[in-house]
C-alpha cells in the first residue's frame, strides 16, 4: 500500500494539501459574529466564558446588569454581541441591535430553564428575530436549578412548532457545552468559519475529537474492509483534510512534506486493531464507527495520535507517530481481541 500510495497518490497529494492550506487561510480572514438574545441575567455572559474556555465576558449578579449592547471580541476576529433584554430586537429604533443580528453568523437565543420558560414576551421576541436572522439555537440555561428538562424541552418543542435545534446546558456547571459548542462549530462549517472558530478556542480537544470522529466515519464507508487498494486516494484525501484541519485548531506548523511522510507512514504501518482498541476505551460508543474498516482505523489512529503529541509538545514526525502508536499497542496487551 505505501508503494501504492508513493505512486499513484504524491502528484495529487499536493495539490490536495495546497487546496486545504488555501481554505484554511480563507477561513481565517474572515469573521465569526455570534450574537446573543436573553432576558437579563440568562446567562449569556457566564455561557461565552464556559463556551470558550476564557474569561471573555463580564458575568453579571444583579437584575439589570447589563443595560446597553456590548460587543466582545475574543482573541482575532471572535465577536460576541450581547443585548440587554429581549425588548431591544423589537424595538424600531435598535438599529444598533438589528444590524448585529443581521450580520450574525449564529443566534443564540436564551431560555431560563428555572424560570418562566417561553413567555409570550419571548415568543414575540423569537419571532421577530427569526425575521431578522433563520440561523437561531435555542440555549436553554440553568438546567442546574430546574426539574425534568425533558418536559421542559417537548414543551419548546411544541411551542416552536420545533422549528429550532434546542440545547440544554447549565453555564454554572458546564454541563452539555461541548453540545452547544458543537452545535456552533456545525452551522459555522455551512459558512465555511467552523475552523476560525475553532482555532481561537482556549479548548480544543472535543473539537478535534469531533472532526476525527468526522473523518473517520467517511473513510469508513469508502474503505469498508478489507481495503481495497484503489480506495486509498479518496480515502488519503480525507486525512489530508483532517491532518491540517487539526494542526491549524493546535497551531502546529505542518508541512506539505511532513504531511505527506505521515500519511505513508499510516499506510504503510497499518496501526491495526491494539492501537484502535485502546483508543476505543478512552472514547466508549465509537467502536461502530471506527470499526467499519480498516480505512477508518487508520484514520482514527493517525487523527489520535497527531492530537496526543500536539497536546503533550510532542514534535511530530513519522517516528514520534509510531512511538504513539506502540505506546497504545503496549498499553493494550492485556486487554481481549476485538
Amino acid at each position: 500500500m505505501a508503494d501504492q500510495l508513493r505512486e499513484e497518490n504524491l502528484e495529487a497529494f499536493d495539490h490536495w494539501y495546497e487546496d486545504e492550506m488555501k481554505q484554511v487561510n480563507e477561513q481565517l480572514e474572515q469573521e465569526v459574529l455570534i450574537a446573543m438574545i436573553g432576558d437579563v441575567n440568562a446567562g449569556k455572559s457566564s455561557t461565552i466564558n464556559k463556551l470558550v474556555g476564557d474569561q471573555v465576558a463580564e458575568v453579571g449578579s444583579k437584575p439589570g446588569e447589563t443595560t446597553d449592547v456590548k460587543r466582545y471580541e475574543y482573541r482575532s476576529r471572535i465577536f460576541f454581541v450581547d443585548t440587554p433584554g429581549l425588548d431591544d430586537v423589537i424595538k424600531a429604533n435598535s438599529e444598533e441591535t438589528i444590524k448585529f443580528y443581521k450580520e450574525a453568523d449564529v443566534v443564540l437565543f436564551f431560555l431560563n430553564a428555572a424560570g418562566t420558560v417561553l413567555s409570550e414576551g419571548e415568543l414575540r421576541s423569537l419571532a421577530e428575530a427569526a425575521k431578522i436572522n433563520s440561523t437561531i439555537l435555542l440555549v436553554l440555561n440553568k438546567i442546574d436549578a430546574a426539574e425534568d428538562i425533558p418536559e421542559i424541552v417537548s414543551y419548546i418543542k411544541k411551542h416552536t412548532n420545533n422549528k429550532y435545534s434546542i440545547i440544554p446546558i447549565s453555564s454554572k456547571t458546564g454541563e452539555n457545552i461541548d453540545d452547544l459548542r458543537n452545535k456552533i462549530l456545525d452551522l459555522l462549517k455551512k459558512k465555511k468559519k467552523d475552523i476560525l472558530f475553532a482555532k481561537n478556542l482556549k479548548i480544543k480537544s472535543s473539537t478535534a475529537n469531533k472532526w476525527i470522529l468526522a473523518a473517520t466515519g467517511s473513510t469508513a464507508t469508502i474503505g469498508a474492509s478489507p481495503l481495497p487498494g484503489a480506495d486509498i486516494i479518496p480515502i488519503t484525501a480525507i486525512q489530508v483534510g483532517m491532518m491540517v484541519k487539526l494542526a491549524t485548531l493546535y497551531e502546529k506548523p505542518l508541512s506539505k512534506e511532513r504531511a505527506k511522510e505521515l500519511a505513508i507512514a499510516t499506510v504503510a504501518g497499518n496501526v491495526g486493531k491494539s492501537v484502535f482498541r485502546q483508543i476505543v476505551k478512552t472514547f466508549p460508543g465509537i467502536g461502530s464507527i471506527a470499526g467499519a474498516g480498516v480505512a477508518g482505523t487508520m484514520t482514527f489512529s493517525l487523527g489520535h495520535a497527531m492530537k496526543y503529541a500536539y497536546e503533550h509538545n510532542i514534535e511530530l514526525d513519522t517516528e514520534a507517530l509510531k512511538s504513539i502508536y506502540d505506546m497504545f499497542a503496549n498499553r493494550s496487551k492485556d486487554q481481549p481481541s476485538l
